[in-house]
Formats: C-alpha cells, sequence, structure tokens
C-alpha cells in the first residue's frame, strides 16, 4: 500500500510540474521589470552518475546475514531533506506478515554486492538481533515512521 502511495506521489508531482511548466505565459518567463518571479529551468543532467544505483536495488529486496540466511526485507527507504538516503526500514520477523517488525537501520549498514548475476543485500546483523531493536510504525496521518 505505501508503495501505491509513493508512486502515486511521484506521479502527481510530476503532471503537476509538467501542467505548470506548460501554462507560463512566455512573457513571464524573462520578465524583470513587472515584478513577477521568473521561474528557473530543471537542472537536468547529461550523463548519469558513474556509481549512481536505482532505488529498485534496495526497495522491497530481500537482506541476508553474513551466513546467507534471510534477516528481512527493505520495506521503506529513507530520504534526508538533501535527497541522500538516510536509512532504511527493515521488516524482520513473522510469518506472510503476521508477527513483522520493522526496524530503522542505516543506509550504510547494508552493503550491495552481485551473487549469481542478481543484487544481494547483506547486514553484519542476525535476525534475531534485529527484532531486538527499536520497533516503527508508520502512521499515515504523519506520513512518516514513528515509534512503535
Amino acid at each position: 500500500m505505501l508503495n501505491k502511495i509513493a508512486c502515486a506521489a511521484v506521479i502527481a508531482a510530476a503532471v503537476t510540474g509538467a501542467a505548470y511548466a506548460q501554462q507560463t505565459p512566455p512573457a513571464q518567463q524573462n520578465s524583470t521589470t513587472t515584478g513577477v518571479a521568473t521561474p528557473q529551468m530543471a537542472q537536468t543532467l547529461t550523463a548519469l552518475p558513474p556509481n549512481a544505483s536505482t532505488v529498485t536495488n534496495w526497495y522491497k529486496q530481500n537482506v541476508y546475514d553474513p551466513s546467507d540466511n534471510k534477516i528481512g526485507e527493505i520495506s521503506d527507504v529513507l530520504v534526508d531533506k538533501d535527497g541522500k538516503v538516510d536509512a532504511f526500514i527493515v521488516s524482520v520477523g513473522g510469518f506472510l506478515g503476521i508477527g513483522e517488525k520493522d526496524v530503522a537501520v542505516p543506509f550504510n549498514a547494508v552493503h550491495a554486492t552481485e551473487k549469481n548475476g542478481k543484487q544481494w543485500l547483506t547486514m553484519n546483523a542476525t535476525k534475531d538481533g534485529l527484532k531486538g531493536a527499536v520497533g516503527y510504525k508508520y502512521d499515515r496521518s504523519k506520513a512518516t515512521w514513528v515509534r512503535a
């Protein structure tokens, strides 16, 4: 469900931005005498950063301990105000979503490697260790994670 909300928000922002850009009259685009603020062009890249990774390599992916035992799944990616990935919410334990606990781990605690041609995420932690960590729940009214 959270995935659907996030996708809807991204699509709404993209459509709104495109509509605004199309509706701005040419006279206002370079106005210096009317006192109307000049909209700035969106900053774009001509090449992708060489070490960039898509969020799909992380979001909804399983995380394993150093012995290749499944710890849990990344259920959310937390981004700071500067747009940098700050932390992950990892769903640990439970069976078919029952008894599951969501814990926050720092971004640098999860390491991506390639195994058998696929992205493989590992942490230097155990499932039991994470089950003992502080739990979080998503508060829809605040649109943020809060301590459980």
